[in-house]
């Protein structure tokens, strides 16, 4: 068996209407950690940042997510700051989605996750799919 590059993995998300982008950031994640934890956004928390009620309750989407082969341990995330969970979840790498990279926040992230030997991953996002894409179509009918 191949050896992982990282023992801690962590990646967050709403995770709303789970679709393949959300399993594809998962896999991939996943193909490089030996553990990979997941923080999934709670409802209060998305609703503040995104002014969205999410279709699937929080519960509901952290079962989901557990469940997923890839998955080793579902947290909520109940706040944005990412350096303490990557702290108090013993983090060695943070895998986002690569529509992120270059943002002022993921460059400054990059900086604070290095200080305490973290490294941040950008992994290719799944074209043409997500949760977004999805509301509009159901909006739509």
């Amino acid at each position: 068996m191949e050896e992982k590059k990282f023992k801690v993995g962590y990646t967050t998300g709403v995770f709303d209407m789970f679709h393949i982008g959300h399993l594809n950031i998962l896999k991939r994640a996943k193909a490089q950690c030996e553990r990979l934890i997941v923080g999934v956004t709670t409802d209060e928390l998305c609703i503040s940042r995104k002014h969205k009620q999410p279709i699937i309750c929080e519960e509901d989407r952290m079962a989901i997510v557990s469940a997923i082969v890839y998955v080793d341990e579902v947290v909520k995330q109940e706040d944005m700051n990412k350096i303490e969970a990557v702290k108090r979840l013993g983090v060695d790498a943070v895998f986002v989605g690569s529509d992120w990279k270059g943002t002022d926040a993921w460059t400054r992230y990059e900086d604070e996750f290095a200080a305490v030997g973290c490294s941040v991953v950008y992994l290719d996002h799944t074209d043409g799919i997500s949760s977004s894409i999805l509301r509009e179509r159901l909006n739509k009918e």
